[in-house]
């Protein structure tokens, strides 16, 4: 049984991951989706036109994803993709911050998607995809977006050094990195701080953001970046010292920009 695992199914990149591989891959006899809200997911698989299988459950607790290895040998399925989208961000001061907060942005963005990833990677067979969620917040350290930024710029050392040992395999991962996304991320994000308004202008829609994850992912690339502003961003962040960067966006944020 050929499957895709979409972990975050329930709202957001992860949902709309879902709903435009379900128009494409015709060859997959289950979706398997992955968040803690039932309601939601079943609401999703309403839908798909896909067999659906839900697993209502928090990947950052310990022995969730033995439950879906379980599945997975019971099932003899194998994994032809893994979308990997649960996680968060929180904004504002380190220090001012709740710790837990924090560590379970660690917990989820990091250790979860790890362990998902090493757990599944046994059941993929060649021509098998991973698509790893990263942001363009790794590309740069982020002041009062300091420990979300960190995990994704683990995500995407991770995803990239990954795809490297598993070329052998004919296994390829892809690590998306988004700017801001107009999705629910910043209801949560901005509970305890705000963005610099000038990122905003450079939102983009979820759908935009999945259908280039899913071509550059078609054509076996590292890296998905959308939009040009980030793209742009991306290279200033690889050409000038960072120093600098950080001193310009210090500049706009007591700008109010």
């Amino acid at each position: 049984m050929n499957i895709i695992v979409i972990t975050g199914a329930s709202s957001g990149i992860g949902l709309e991951f879902a709903l435009q591989m379900d128009s494409y891959f015709s060859n997959i006899d289950e979706f398997w989706l992955v968040a803690r809200s039932r309601d939601k997911m079943e609401e999703l698989a309403g839908v798909l036109h896909h067999r659906t299988r839900i697993f209502a459950m928090d990947i950052a607790k310990e022995g969730q994803i033995a439950r879906l290895e379980d599945m997975l040998r019971e099932k003899k399925a194998v994994v032809r993709i893994l979308v990997n989208c649960a996680g968060y961000g929180l904004m504002g001061p380190f220090v001012k911050q709740d710790p837990e907060g924090e560590l379970g942005m660690i917990r989820l963005n990091c250790e979860a998607l790890t362990a998902m990833t090493h757990s599944l990677i046994p059941y993929m067979r060649k021509g098998s995809r991973i698509i790893q969620l990263a942001s363009s917040a790794a590309f740069l350290p982020q002041p009062d977006f300091a420990v979300y930024a960190a995990t994704k710029s683990y995500v995407l050392s991770f995803s990239r050094a990954l795809g490297e040992e598993l070329k052998q395999q004919k296994i390829y991962v892809t690590s998306v990195c988004p700017g801001p996304v107009d999705t629910s991320f910043f209801d949560i994000a901005e509970r305890t701080g705000t963005t610099l308004k000038i990122k905003k202008y450079t939102m983009v829609s979820p759908e935009r953001v999945v259908a280039q994850a899913l071509r550059d992912s078609y054509h076996k690339r590292p890296l998905s970046v959308c939009s040009l502003p980030i793209q742009s961003f991306r290279a200033a962040c690889k050409f000038c010292p960072h120093g600098l960067i950080l001193d310009v966006m210090g500049i706009l944020k007591k700008l109010h920009f």
